[in-house]
């Protein structure tokens, strides 16, 4: 029996067990009464840790998680069995039959994931930490408590484990003093030969800390220059769509933080003599603050498209606090990439780089 598009009390407490979906907020007043109904409380992750008799490679961060896996399970893939699931958009539980003990499991983790992890006092036996950044602050009271559903990653993990961290990030290299693992550090340093589907600083350091994975597996530098050379780059992160009469049009739509707008236009502009940026930005708050994305909208873009959304008119009042830039608004795709299309000249960059959440 299926109960679609509504949620009763009653389906929370005559039932064996809730599987929650990460987006839901812990202070859900469905899950409120399932739990006074003792009725256990679950996610697909949970479960999966549970169940998977693989060893799990973690992945987490505020940005990079996504790029940062693929790599992981790009170069793991030339000597091992691999299965890469989790935030990526592949379900862990559709993994679980392909996996035996001589897999390695990637698992990109989004801080909402690794709360599922608790109850079960689990972590991976391999942690990945790409970055911390502002992020979720609709969702989590403080950043304090968002840096605190991060460390679930190590929080469980044992001695002969292993944590690999960030070290140009001060927060993430803190977390060695908090580890009872092995601790492993990756900067952009280490990164000889950046692959040219990578784009940008963040991407060097995304691909140092796959690089170092890559190490601790031992897997041949010839054997990872032949991943890299067929890594074409994922989507919706820098991603270049098409070039139409000498305009670049580029989806970064999983840009959903200012930082990465940010890292997104700073990319393309030190690629350019010219301010070639034609930005479409905008869509949900996550109370996030605009201020240094307004300075780098300020200058380095040419021109301003913003979609319509909860996040958009802090975002348009932060900017006109800055400049005097015209912005055109607009609630369609179509219609902003229209505009962005009769703005651009030969040699200018179409960016749709959010910014913000973008449920729309």
């Amino acid at each position: 029996k299926y109960i679609l598009g509504q949620h009763r009390p009653e389906d929370f407490i005559s039932t064996n067990l809730v599987i929650k979906n990460p987006a839901v907020p812990n202070n859900s007043q469905y899950l409120e009464i399932a739990l006074k109904h003792q009725v256990p409380v679950e996610t697909d992750v949970g479960i999966f840790f549970e169940l998977c008799s693989a060893l799990i490679i973690g992945v987490t961060g505020t940005r990079g998680k996504s790029t940062t896996a693929t790599l992981i399970a790009e170069f793991l893939k030339q000597k091992y069995k691999v299965a890469l699931a989790g935030n990526i958009r592949q379900s862990v539980l559709l993994e679980l039959p392909k996996i035996n003990k001589e897999t390695l499991v990637v698992l990109e983790l989004s801080s909402w994931q690794l709360e599922g992890l608790v109850r079960h006092k689990k972590s991976p036996a391999m942690a990945v930490i790409t970055n911390i950044m502002p992020d979720h602050l609709n969702r989590y009271k403080t950043m304090e408590e968002y840096i605190e559903a991060k460390k679930i990653i190590f929080k469980f993990q044992h001695k002969k484990d292993w944590l690999i961290l960030n070290e140009e990030d001060s927060v993430v290299k803190n977390f060695s003093q908090e580890a009872k693992s092995q601790v492993f550090f990756f900067n952009k340093r280490q990164v000889n030969q950046p692959s040219p589907q990578l784009l940008g600083e963040h991407n060097i350091s995304n691909l140092a800390a796959a690089l170092k994975v890559a190490e601790l597996f031992k897997i041949s530098e010839k054997k990872i220059q032949k991943a890299l050379k067929n890594f074409k780059g994922l989507e919706g992160r820098l991603e270049l769509i098409a070039e139409i009469k000498g305009v670049k049009y580029i989806n970064d739509t999983c840009a959903t933080i200012p930082e990465a707008t940010i890292a997104a236009i700073n990319t393309l502009s030190n690629q350019s003599a010219f301010n070639p940026v034609i930005l479409i930005a905008g869509g949900a708050d996550k109370n996030l603050d605009f201020s240094r994305l307004s300075q780098t909208i300020k200058q380095k873009v040419k021109s301003l498209i913003l979609l319509e959304g909860t996040a958009t008119d802090k975002l348009e009042k932060s900017i006109k606090s800055q400049t005097n830039m015209e912005i055109k608004k607009t609630d369609k795709m179509e219609e902003a990439v229209k505009l962005a299309a009769k703005e651009a000249k030969p040699g200018d960059i179409v960016l749709l780089s959010p910014a913000c959440a973008s449920f729309g």
